[in-house]
């Protein structure tokens, strides 16, 4: 509904498909039934596994190349760089999916018949373009909060170690 509701509010002229949240669940649940309520899980699904794998396997990646070749210590500006460059690669890979959930989930009942026909729709008409719309926004948005936990992460690992070992020395 969190995607209907985004999408709607960009729309001007035409009145708006609805109201609030209620609105949009009853509505969608009255014409499209049920798995109208569930259209483009799987995409989300998809797109949740695609960042959270990327995002923690370049992160440590990043980080370990970084301290290995001396190019930045194991501290916060490293942890930093690394946080960034993995949400990078994280929009990158998640956009294409992203495009398409949003345009999938977005379309009236039976545009399009299913989700790689979504797909193909979106290249044949606009291009490979089509897959990386709002990808700053998206980079921004979610690069922030990913810095922020992975640094915050970092720093709360370094003091659990720290404790683990002394708490290992004193027995």
């Amino acid at each position: 509904m969190k995607v209907r509701l985004q999408a709607q509010s960009h729309l001007h002229g035409p009145k708006p498909r609805y109201t609030g949240t209620y609105n949009a669940y009853r509505i969608t649940a009255t014409t499209e039934g049920w798995t109208g309520l569930w259209k483009g899980t799987t995409l989300n699904l998809t797109r949740n596994v695609i960042i959270n794998c990327t995002e923690l396997v370049t992160h440590d990646l990043m980080k370990e190349a970084l301290v290995k070749n001396q190019l930045l210590a194991d501290d916060v500006p490293c942890h930093f760089v690394s946080a960034v460059i993995a949400r990078f690669c994280a929009t990158v890979l998640s956009s294409t999916v992203d495009m398409v959930k949003t345009t999938f989930v977005n379309s009236p009942p039976g545009q399009y018949t299913s989700v790689p026909n979504c797909a193909t729709t979106m290249l044949t008409k606009e291009g490979p373009s089509a897959f990386f719309k709002g990808f700053v926004p998206s980079f921004l948005r979610l690069g922030s909060w990913h810095v922020i936990m992975f640094v915050c992460f970092e720093q709360l690992k370094r003091e659990l170690m720290k404790s683990t070992q002394t708490r290992d020395c004193a027995t």
